[in-house]
C-alpha cells in the first residue's frame, strides 16, 4: 500500500528572495534627487543675487559712469563721496528715526491683532483673512490709493472731507514738508500693508504656547489679562518677536515703492534706496557711487540687525537665556 505525504498547510511559505539594495545606491539616489530639485534654484540664486552683489562691490572701487564695465580704479573715492553727500547721509539718519518709529508701532499693532483674533471663538478664519489680505496688495497700488483717494490734497480727498466736517481747512498732505504731514501718509500705508503678515506669525506662535502654563498660573493665583500676558505670553513670544523686529528693521531701510510713488521726485523724505536710484540712474548714471552707497547701506543694515539680535538674545540657547 502506497502512502502519500500531504503538504503541511500550517507552515509558512518560504519568503521570496529580493535583491538587496546597497546603501551606497540609496545614498546616491538621494544626492541626485537633492541636486535635481535644488540645482535650478541655486543656479538662479547665483545668477540673479550673488553675481549682481559681487559685481556691485566690484563697481564701487571704480569710476563707472554710463558703463558697468569700468577700467579706472579709484579705490575708496566712491565711498568717500557718498559719506560726504549730505542727501545720502541725511536719508540714512532720517530712516534710522523712521525705523525707530515704524518698527515698534508695527510690532505692537501686529501683536495686538494676533491676540484679538486668537481669542475669537467664531469667525476666526474670516477676521484672520481680512487682516492678512492687505499683504497681497502691491505697494504701488496702495501708494496710489493713499495719494489719490484718501490723502489727496484737494477737498475731495477722504481725510480732508472728514476734517472739513469739523471746520478744519484742507491739508496739503504730500505737497509741503513743513509740517511733514507726508510721514502720516507713509506710516499709515505701511502699517496697513505689513501688519497682517506679522500678525500671522504671532498667531502661529500664540497657538504653540502650552495651555498647561496658563493653567498652572491660574492655580498659583495669577490673574488673567495683563499679569499672564506679561509673565507668560510675552516671554514665550520672545523668539518670534526678535524675528519680527529684525524683518521690520530690514524692510524699513529697504523702503522704496511707496516713497517713490507718493513723493515723486521731491528732494525731501527720500529713503536711501531712492537716493541710490537717482544717483545710479539719474542724469550722470554714476554706477560706481551708487554701488558704494548700496554697500554702505548693506553694512548699516547688517550692523543694526546684529546689534538688535544681540540685544534681544537672538540665536542663544535656552540655557543661556
Amino acid at each position: 500500500m502506497s502512502t502519500t505525504t500531504k503538504p503541511d498547510l500550517t507552515s509558512p511559505a518560504p519568503a521570496k528572495a529580493f535583491p538587496a539594495t546597497s546603501r551606497r545606491g540609496l545614498r546616491g539616489n538621494s544626492t541626485f534627487n537633492f541636486w535635481l530639485f535644488t540645482g535650478p534654484f541655486l543656479v538662479g540664486l547665483a545668477i540673479f543675487i550673488y553675481v549682481p552683489i559681487g559685481w556691485s562691490v566690484y563697481l564701487s572701487f571704480f569710476e563707472a559712469r554710463f558703463t558697468v564695465t569700468p577700467e579706472k580704479f579709484i579705490g575708496l573715492d566712491n565711498y568717500r563721496h557718498m559719506l560726504t553727500n549730505d542727501d545720502f547721509v541725511g536719508s540714512l539718519g532720517t530712516f534710522t528715526v523712521f525705523a525707530a518709529f515704524i518698527v515698534p508701532t508695527t510690532w505692537a499693532l501686529s501683536l495686538g491683532l494676533a491676540l484679538l483674533v486668537n481669542r475669537l471663538r467664531f469667525m476666526r478664519a474670516f477676521f484672520r483673512s481680512v487682516f492678512f489680505l492687505p499683504t497681497a496688495v502691491s505697494y504701488v497700488a496702495a501708494a496710489l490709493i493713499w495719494k489719490m483717494s484718501i490723502f489727496s490734497g484737494v477737498r475731495f480727498g477722504l481725510m480732508n472731507t472728514l476734517l472739513g466736517w469739523f471746520g478744519i481747512e484742507n491739508i496739503a498732505w504730500l505737497a509741503d514738508p513743513n509740517p511733514p504731514w507726508y510721514w502720516l501718509v507713509i506710516v499709515t500705508a505701511r502699517l496697513w500693508l505689513q501688519s497682517g503678515f506679522y500678525m500671522i506669525l504671532f498667531i502661529a506662535a500664540l497657538q504653540n504656547i502650552p495651555a498647561e502654563l496658563y493653567e498652572a498660573a491660574a492655580i498659583d493665583g495669577a490673574k488673567s489679562g495683563w499679569q499672564t500676558f506679561r509673565h507668560i505670553t510675552l516671554p514665550q513670544l520672545r523668539a518670534t518677536s526678535t524675528a519680527v523686529i529684525l524683518l521690520l528693521l530690514i524692510a524699513a531701510y529697504q523702503a522704496f515703492d511707496e516713497f517713490y510713488n507718493l513723493l515723486d521726485k521731491t528732494t525731501w523724505g527720500r529713503p536711501p534706496l531712492m537716493e541710490l536710484y537717482f544717483k545710479a540712474l539719474g542724469e550722470n548714471q554714476d554706477y560706481g557711487a551708487g554701488s558704494a552707497g548700496a554697500v554702505i547701506l548693506t553694512v548699516l543694515i547688517l550692523v543694526v540687525t546684529l546689534f538688535q539680535g544681540k540685544l534681544m538674545g537672538f540665536g542663544r540657547g535656552e540655557e543661556s537665556k
